[in-house]
């Protein structure tokens, strides 16, 4: 039963499914779901800290479900993004309805696209890195693995990376500075592996121009064969999933620092330097991303065995309700300024093992 309860995170692809096939009633069902139910369930449900045993584990990472429940996401998204396109080229929908089912399949790209993609671009297998990328490729996002396996999990929580939201900074002025940021990283990171192997970086030995091209060459396929309004709707669902991602990133390490230990040096990534959320809802719909502290512990480790880390700041409310608080800045600072200012590391009670 503990593989099963990650169906839950299917329900956001159905509820979308509705939104698509139902406009006129349930256009916006999808973001009324991620930022509506979803965050009033949690003020209900208590948080879970409970953690697998370490007897369990072995047993979990060989269990091959988890890994199908990752993969079957990738061909569900694409139905979905088919749908969503032939709706908006061919249905007869209002601009209400459009905006509804933009907004709606952005949150399909933000938490099934990025997300599961993310998850499975920290894998070492070919096939699994293919997966990701073409889950990335529906929200034009392909860059993000480049940067943030290479950079990001080296980086974060120093001034040198672009998705570690700094102390007083508001989510509008993060998304200024991290969305150019986190590719202007990948740029210079894929430019600098191409040219250690001897090659031109205007070549296509250059991972990220690679990229670049696909992504360009998908929108313009779309345009030109479906039709302008849906490259405009594919466009607007794109953005909304990397909004609703770097929307994660900000409250993922907002304020943390690390210590510098000598010029440019830092000390290691310890649980204290990510924001996490036991809120049960959220961990399954994002596949235990918000056990945010041990998956920059140690990257490798696969969702199933996310571990509650016992001095890992603990947000208050899930990632879906801190989201939604982060559009209000001044509602946001005065929730984790008083969180931000201890003398030592963050100690929440014990976690517990099942």
């Amino acid at each position: 039963m503990r593989e099963l309860k990650y169906l839950t995170a299917f329900i956001l692809p159905v509820v979308t499914f509705a939104a698509l096939w139902w406009p006129e009633y349930l256009c916006f069902a999808g973001v009324i779901y991620t930022f509506g139910l979803i965050p009033i369930l949690e003020t209900i449900l208590r948080p879970n800290p409970v953690n697998h045993n370490e007897e369990s584990e072995p047993v979990l990472l060989v269990n091959r479900l988890y890994d199908w429940l990752l993969y079957v996401m990738v061909p569900v998204q694409y139905g979905l993004l088919g749908l969503f396109l032939y709706q908006t080229t061919w249905g007869s929908c209002s601009v209400f309805q459009l905006l509804g089912m933009t907004g709606s399949m952005g949150m399909c790209c933000g938490s099934l696209g990025i997300n599961v993609a993310h998850e499975l671009g920290h894998r070492t297998s070919r096939f699994e890195r293919l997966l990701s990328r073409l889950l990335l490729l529906t929200s034009l996002y392909m860059h993000f693995t480049i940067e943030h396996n290479r950079g990001h999990h080296k980086w974060v929580a120093t001034p040198k990376d672009p998705a570690t939201a700094r102390r007083d900074e508001s989510l509008y002025r993060f998304w200024r500075r991290c969305i150019p940021g986190v590719f202007a990283s990948a740029w210079n990171l894929s430019c600098i592996e191409t040219k250690n192997r001897g090659r031109s970086v205007w070549g296509p030995s250059n991972e990220i121009l690679r990229f670049v091209v696909i992504e360009i060459v998908f929108v313009a396929t779309i345009g030109a064969v479906i039709g302008p309004v849906a490259m405009l709707c594919f466009l607007g669902a794109a953005l909304t999933g990397i909004l609703q991602l770097e929307c994660v990133n900000y409250i993922e390490h907002y304020g943390l620092r690390r210590n510098e230990t000598s010029p440019g040096k830092f000390e290691r990534v310890q649980p204290w330097h990510s924001w996490n959320s036991d809120h049960v809802l959220g961990r399954i719909m994002l596949f235990e991303l918000t056990r945010h502290a041990d998956h920059h512990y140690s990257a490798s480790r696969k969702y199933q065995i996310l571990r509650h880390m016992p001095d890992g700041p603990q947000l208050p409310v899930g990632y879906p309700a801190a989201m939604l608080i982060s559009l209000i800045p001044s509602l946001w600072f005065r929730m984790m300024h008083s969180r931000l200012d201890f003398d030592s590391p963050q100690q929440p009670v014990g976690a517990t093992v099942e």
